[in-house]
């Protein structure tokens, strides 16, 4: 018997994953795929967005029709932290004569070396990867043989660049999610899964081109959150309604109680505006996230991470094109105080050069960090 075992968050499951599955299935002559949504994954410090109960749900809708593929709660019958080797470890125990592989896409294949216990992983199945977004697994059979005294699986099969962080951004900003099966997207719709109401609400004030914007920014600062320790809830809701004051005039009837700080300028002025109508209008009552929009566009002394986040993602994001930009890029996804001050230095530079007004915060922001590095 031929028994394959496919973990993941799974949140949501989506088109990909099961072109996966089916691809392993006939490449390998599977007679049982065991699809295993998590617990919570060794990687994702602050969980899964949807409940494990809606993501074990999803896929049983995703894998109805399918006689050979299962949902499993293993890993969330087990609770806390989702481990492989533990899960490798059960399933051979619960089928001993089996052969037994585990699925990954290339792109989890990098981290394989550092996931715990990875020799027990390999002494209870067979590593089955594919390709993933352009990202081989090929190049990996040296290395993996050098350090397991064994090799894995290469699937022919090529994923596309889905991934369910691309598919929970676009249902947040109601956009179009074809990588949805529609049976999963009809469930997701009916529980009102990866919805924020603040933020079509903040889109409506905003000009096409600056929804445009303001997604742009939101998937750069979701894409880095995790590996700065942000919660990606966190930084989608502080990406997405950082502007939403660009374009609501004093006089608004939205802004009865508001009063900006003295002597800011016109370019700045937005950001207050942004983090007034957050907490006013659309109840965003986290502090942190507040104080991200309120400083986004001047930056401040003693920045939180969620701040640093959200001022380099509205100053990269890849609509950007100024000179300089790609090496700022660079440095953002390597170090988020280094990209903050070359950027900050950029931005005093520039301003410096047009004789512009520089605000204070934003010179302070600088000395500020520069000391503090």
């Amino acid at each position: 018997m031929k028994i394959a075992l496919f973990g993941g968050s799974f949140d949501p499951i989506h088109s990909e994953h099961l072109r996966l599955i089916r691809a392993a299935q006939e490449a390998l002559g599977l007679d049982k795929v065991f699809v295993i949504p998590s617990f919570r994954a060794p990687h994702k410090q602050f969980g899964a967005v949807a409940t494990g109960e809606e993501r074990l749900e999803m896929c049983k809708i995703a894998l109805m029709g399918w006689d050979f593929a299962t949902a499993s709660d293993f890993e969330l019958s087990a609770g806390g932290t989702s481990y492989t080797y533990l899960t490798c470890r059960a399933f051979r125990a619960r089928f001993p004569g089996a052969t037994l592989y585990f699925l990954v896409g290339a792109d989890m294949l990098e981290n394989f070396f550092h996931w715990k216990n990875p020799e027990e992983i390999l002494k209870n199945a067979t590593l089955v990867a594919c390709g993933r977004g352009g990202v081989e697994a090929a190049p990996l059979h040296e290395k993996f043989r050098a350090r397991f005294r064994t090799d894995f699986l290469e699937l022919p099969f090529m994923g596309k660049d889905v991934s369910s962080q691309s598919v929970r951004l676009a249902l947040a900003f109601g956009m179009p999610t074809p990588a949805l099966p529609p049976a999963v997207a009809q469930y997701i719709e009916e529980k009102g899964l990866y919805r924020y109401p603040a933020i079509p609400a903040a889109l409506a004030l905003e000009k096409e081109e600056r929804r445009a914007h303001s997604y742009r920014v939101a998937k750069m600062a979701v894409a880095r959150a995790r590996s700065a320790n942000i919660p990606e809830e966190k930084a989608l809701l502080a990406a997405a309604l950082h502007d939403c004051g660009k374009y609501v005039p004093l006089s608004s009837p939205l802004l009865e109680g508001f009063m900006p700080p003295e002597d800011v300028p016109a370019p700045v002025l937005h950001q207050y505006i942004g983090a007034y109508l957050a907490e006013h209008e659309f109840r965003v009552n986290d502090g942190e996230i507040l104080d991200a929009i309120r400083y986004h566009a001047s930056g401040k002394e003693d920045m939180t991470p969620l701040g640093k986040l959200i001022y380099l993602a509205d100053l990269l994001e890849e609509g950007r094109t100024f000179a300089g930009v790609e090496g700022l890029r660079s440095l953002f996804w390597r170090d988020l105080d280094e990209c903050l001050l070359a950027a900050l230095e950029h931005q005093l530079s520039y301003l410096k050069s047009r004789q512009e007004p520089v605000y204070p915060l934003t010179e302070r922001a600088y000395l500020w960090l520069k000391r503090n590095m």
